[in-house]
């Protein structure tokens, strides 16, 4: 059979616990560029799954995440999650011109700053959990509130504002069609709270992101007002729910470990590395995100992806490619050199908010080791409830014991 002439029907729907999806394993091993069809949006796309083949799409100008703009892509979502003014639609030299001066606002100074707020408020969530007594519901008690909490005080979201803000990001983020005309709504609505939220910081900054972003410039560029309504939003949803999720895959990972577990108790100093390990080896979302445009014929693997083709990759295939790494679908701690996983994207779209999140998800896990050092699963591991409705995958909830 020609490559790419069997449709691959992927609702991309898998969520037992974090077991990685068995169609992305088939689609890697047996078919590395794929046709396939998802649950939304008109007609067919390309699927890459090998390491280097994502690297290309992810970093060659022949690939446009700007000209799925206006169109009805393939996706996973009833309505797209991008909004057509974001960055991660934007292609260089936009997309430069904006990365440069978000890049800014998360200057090693900022993100100094950032992690002592992250431990404060990881100290204090702690406290409570130890005051509370065992058994305590780890997501609860940690993961849900330290991102959210940690990202809205990093863009000085007035207190009483924060829980609805949430509320939106969820709504958008849910798969289900009769969702469709509330995460329309949640969008608009969020989107007029950070239009006001932002013109007020350009007019009087303070010393958070938001005014970071108003006020910075490179050369005589600065961010236009849409700009900056966008990417405050799109560092809101990005720089919460997803942290929450991987704090709780992280730490249900270590907690059904037991000699993983041990290895980075004995040796704490150990944990910046073996952080990045978890993050290549836990598959902590469903298929497939944003997609390109193919500006002009392009061979891949040998199959050959014609112009106006639209192209999706699959960072989780990349992150077991075998071809990439040894034993992929082993986790190693102790796995040695850089460990170059595509959890946060690659190339151009790679995820400005990494430095803040590997901040937090780095003393989350080393506080909670530290303060807990006999902490356990208070129920067994099948017994873990998951989320199944949205693209991303995390426990519902983790009860601990100590």
């Amino acid at each position: 059979m020609e490559p790419g002439s069997n449709v691959w029907n992927c609702p991309f729907d898998y969520a037992e616990a974090l077991e990685f999806d068995p169609t992305l394993k088939r689609l890697l091993t047996e078919e590395p560029v794929a046709r396939i069809k998802l649950p939304y949006g008109e007609g067919e796309a390309w699927l890459v799954t090998r390491y280097e083949d994502v690297r290309t799409v992810t970093t060659d100008r022949r690939f446009s995440r700007h000209a799925i703009v206006g169109k009805d892509f393939p996706r996973m979502t009833p309505e797209p999650i991008v909004q057509d003014e974001a960055i991660n639609v934007m292609d260089p030299p936009a997309n430069s011109r904006l990365r440069s001066l978000v890049s800014k606002a998360f200057a090693p100074r900022q993100v100094e700053r950032m992690r002592a707020r992250t431990q404060h408020v990881v100290n204090e969530l702690l406290d409570r959990m130890a005051e509370h007594g065992p058994p305590a519901d780890l997501m609860e008690s940690l993961a849900s509130p330290l991102p959210l909490t940690t990202i809205c005080e990093v863009l000085d979201i007035p207190d009483g504002d924060s829980a609805q803000l949430r509320a939106h990001a969820r709504t958008m983020m849910n798969l289900t069609p009769e969702n469709r005309d509330n995460a329309i709504r949640a969008k608009a609505d969020m989107r007029a709270y950070f239009a006001e939220l932002t013109a007020e910081r350009r007019r009087n900054p303070g010393d958070d992101m938001i005014s970071a972003l108003a006020t910075a410039r490179d050369g005589d560029e600065v961010l236009d007002d849409k700009e900056l309504t966008v990417m405050a939003m799109v560092l809101l949803i990005t720089g919460q729910d997803t942290t929450t999720y991987e704090i709780g895959n992280l730490s249900y990972t270590l907690l059904t470990r037991p000699a993983e577990l041990a290895m980075l108790r004995s040796h704490p100093e150990k944990l910046p590395q073996a952080l990045e390990e978890m993050l290549r080896f836990i598959p902590f979302r469903k298929g497939v995100g944003i997609p390109r445009v193919a500006l002009e014929d392009v061979e891949l693997s040998g199959v050959k992806i014609r112009s106006g083709d639209i192209v999706h990759v699959s960072y989780l295939t990349a992150n077991r490619d075998p071809a990439k790494f040894d034993h992929p679908d082993e986790l190693d701690l102790e796995r040695e050199g850089p460990i170059n996983h595509m959890t946060f994207g690659w190339g151009g779209h790679h995820c400005l908010g990494a430095p803040l999140a590997l901040v937090e998800l780095e003393i989350a896990l080393s506080t909670l080791l530290e303060r807990f050092p006999d902490l356990k699963l208070a129920k067994p591991a099948e017994e873990v409830p998951w989320n199944t409705n949205a693209i991303w995958r995390y426990p519902l909830e983790l009860p601990v014991s100590w």
